[in-house]
């Protein structure tokens, strides 16, 4: 059985962008990010890196939509 990789990125260009997203994500949580590796995360610290990306990208999408009526 072949394993998928749920992690592959549509847009292997967007790559850098993705990163300072969640560098920038991470500051507003108080959660350190080095480059590279962040296993030594507790789950608390990862989840609420991906929740403050996902709160954030809620949030422009809800905005986009305002301001295109």
């Amino acid at each position: 059985m072949a394993s998928s990789n749920s992690n592959k990125k549509l847009v292997p260009e967007a790559k850098e962008a993705l990163d300072k997203f969640k560098m920038e994500a991470a500051s507003e949580v108080g959660v350190n990010l080095k480059d590279g590796y962040n296993g030594d995360l507790t789950s608390r610290q990862a989840g609420s890196v991906g929740g403050q990306m996902v709160k954030k990208m809620v949030e422009k999408y809800e905005n986009d939509i305002k301001s295109s009526k």
